[in-house]
């Protein structure tokens, strides 16, 4: 029974990150949700801008905290392992979603795209940074990195090991392809208001302060696999003429 509960929890864990990440999608484009990133009452710049640099705050620090070695360890005397990538997904997904609810818009245009192929070029490259999201997320192990494989496994009474350590499609162009589609996925708007801006800006700032803390992570748990990897293949902008040619290292992603 105990398994069973730990399995459903995951998969609630889960259910509740795929519809943050959908949110998302809409939340920046303003479309098929009840609050876009430029809905609701506006306020002035001195008491929205403080609010909204708080909230991205938030999911920063929860973020990267949650991530770190030190805090899995201590959450592991008080939960299973097997709950501990479920609980951070859970965590992380919750802070986006208060993040939404208490978004204060900032209308102001700061750009905008009258061609009508030029906001469909937007779009399109808005998508096609989502669409690298998941496929990276596919590229390492999608489920494990979610969550779900541990209480999987668990449920089962089959022991976790993580997932082999290799250089697959995207990882051997850039370290963080999934960071990347993220970041085409926040910037790309043909209609970039005070408030899109300021919130690509803060995600844009925690994902560069947050990287260099995995990657650091990371160089302590794969040793010089990861330290030759690094040194090959660039972080966020790809090097598609030299792509990394060996099947060692893997860029896991542990935050």
């Amino acid at each position: 029974m105990r398994r069973a509960i730990g399995f459903a929890y995951g998969l609630a864990c889960y259910a509740v990150f795929f519809a943050a990440f959908v949110y998302l999608i809409g939340f920046l484009t303003n479309a098929l949700v009840p609050k876009g990133i430029d809905g609701g009452a506006s306020a002035a710049v001195g008491v929205a801008a403080p609010i909204d640099l708080a909230l991205i705050a938030l999911f920063g620090v929860q973020h990267s905290v949650m991530a770190r070695p030190s805090f899995k360890q201590r959450l592991a005397r008080v939960l299973p392992e097997s709950l501990e990538r479920s609980t951070f997904v859970l965590a992380a997904s919750l802070a986006l979603i208060v993040l939404y609810a208490l978004w204060r818009p900032l209308p102001q245009v700061v750009w905008s795209v009258a061609s009508p192929l030029g906001r469909e070029s937007f779009w399109a490259v808005l998508l096609g940074g989502f669409g690298i999201v998941l496929a990276s997320s596919f590229m390492i192990d999608h489920f494990d990195l979610f969550g779900l494989r541990q209480t999987w496994l668990e449920l089962v009474g089959r022991p976790y090991r993580h997932p082999p350590f290799q250089v697959t499609y995207l990882y051997r162009f850039v370290r963080h392809p999934l960071y990347l589609g993220l970041l085409l996925g926040i910037w790309s708007t043909p209609r970039m208001t005070l408030g899109h801006l300021l919130f690509a800006v803060g995600m844009t700032g925690y994902l560069w302060i947050g990287v260099r803390y995995e990657e650091r992570d990371l160089e302590r748990f794969l040793g010089e696999d990861y330290r030759s990897y690094r040194r090959q293949v660039p972080m966020f902008v790809p090097r598609l003429a030299k792509p990394y040619a060996t099947v060692k290292g893997r860029p896991g992603i542990t935050t």
